[in-house]
């Protein structure tokens, strides 16, 4: 009986319990790992029968899906069978599922309240506007921009508008300098960004500091980050559109800051105080009345000194 017990307490030790991180692993974690041992990498393996051999072969690279972004997205807290067909289950995967149907963003988040807030049919209607939709077919989704396994929320966060530059100008950027998938969408040649932009003063430092959308989306009153892209005809040329008090940034790039926080050093554009600098933008209420008092005494000296000089004479 004693030999059982120390037997059993020797097992035991000898056998390792769950870890904390394995009990705590969410089960979409879990499931989702059956799928991302292979689209998680760059190479998979499978057992061929007609060979009887394991064979190792190279994933498409448009279908490697990153965990570490995915868990970071919007959409974290999904199954990958909550949107793709259960039948992906089985492996090898039957050829006519690459041709199953891709949900829209409407298709989840259209007439929801939960999601009222977000606006999602308005998005519909800009991007049914914009030259995205108009100029090209149905193939051109929600996801040709916002990739549902990676996508994140930038301008509604308190990130520093730098990084949602970098972000936003990314998606732009990964169709208009990149020739293979923006042949997917038309044969017209792919025009160089930086050559099309050449009239722009100090392109590099506008690159880094504004989003595309803010001079070629139309703005929009409702929406916190515009959809309807409009012609490069009617794209903003005019420097005082963003270098003025009355800034369009402040209704687009820095529409989330200007509607959070308020100035209470009677700065018109305190919200682009923060991040930046811009050359006619950042002014100061108290500021110019204080320079327009000085400038009127300035001249009221001068005007009094040459009165008394004539008077002299």
């Amino acid at each position: 009986m004693k030999r059982s017990i120390f037997s059993l307490l020797f097992l035991l030790i000898l056998i390792p319990g769950r870890t904390q991180d394995e009990q705590e692993t969410p089960d979409h974690v879990k499931e989702n790992k059956t799928c991302l041992q292979c689209h998680g990498n760059q190479y998979y393996y499978y057992y061929n029968d007609w060979v009887e051999r394991d064979i190792k072969e190279r994933m498409n690279p448009y279908y490697i899906i990153d965990s570490s972004d995915y868990y970071h997205s919007v959409h974290h807290a999904f199954y990958c069978i909550d949107c793709h067909s259960t039948e992906y289950e089985e492996f090898p995967h039957a050829g006519y599922l690459r041709m199953e149907y891709q949900y829209t963003c409407l298709d989840c988040h259209g007439g929801d309240e939960t999601y009222a807030q977000y606006n999602f049919e308005q998005i519909q209607v800009e991007f049914e506007r914009s030259v995205h939709s108009t100029r090209h077919n149905e193939a051109f989704t929600c996801w040709m921009c916002h990739d549902p396994h990676s996508y994140q929320v930038s301008a509604r966060s308190e990130r520093p508008i730098t990084e949602t530059v970098a972000y936003d100008n990314e998606i732009c950027l990964s169709c208009h300098a990149n020739v293979n998938k923006f042949k997917l969408l038309t044969d017209r040649d792919n025009p160089n960004v930086i050559e099309s932009h050449d009239w722009l003063p100090n392109q590099p430092l506008h690159f880094r500091k504004v989003r595309c959308i803010e001079c070629h989306a139309k703005l929009s009153d409702t929406l916190l980050v515009a959809h309807e892209i409009q012609p490069k005809s009617q794209a903003v040329k005019k420097c005082v559109e963003c270098h003025s008090s009355n800034s369009l940034l402040l209704a687009s790039l820095y529409k989330y800051q200007a509607q959070e926080k308020r100035s209470k050093a009677g700065f018109f554009n305190a919200a682009i105080m923060n991040e930046a600098y811009v050359i006619g933008a950042n002014r100061n209420y108290y500021l110019n009345v204080i320079s327009a008092i000085i400038f009127g005494l300035v001249i009221f000296g001068i005007a009094i000194h040459a009165i008394l000089r004539i008077i002299k004479k």
